[in-house]
C-alpha cells in the first residue's frame, strides 16, 4: 500500500499494535513497540498511514503530555 507522506502500518514488519484499555467506543489510537521506538496510528484505519517516532520522542510526548504542556 502506497501512503503519502507516511508509512502503511500494515506494511511495518513484527509491528503488534494494542490500544488503551480505556478506549470505550474504539475509536482511538493504537501504537506498536518498535526495536527503536514506536509507531501510532487510527484504529479506524489499520491500513492507513503510521507515525514512527523513536523512543526519545515516545519519552519527550508522554512527559510533555504527564506535565499539562499541551494545554488539555
Amino acid at each position: 500500500m502506497q501512503v503519502a507522506n507516511g508509512v502503511a502500518a500494515n506494511e511495518i514488519p513484527g509491528a503488534v499494535w494494542v490500544k488503551s484499555h480505556a478506549s470505550a467506543a474504539g475509536n482511538c489510537v493504537e501504537i506498536a513497540r518498535l526495536q527503536d521506538g514506536a509507531a501510532v496510528r487510527n484504529s479506524r484505519f489499520p491500513d492507513g498511514p503510521a507515525l514512527i517516532f523513536t523512543e526519545a520522542e515516545m519519552r519527550a510526548f508522554v512527559a510533555g503530555a504527564r506535565a499539562g504542556d499541551f494545554g488539555f
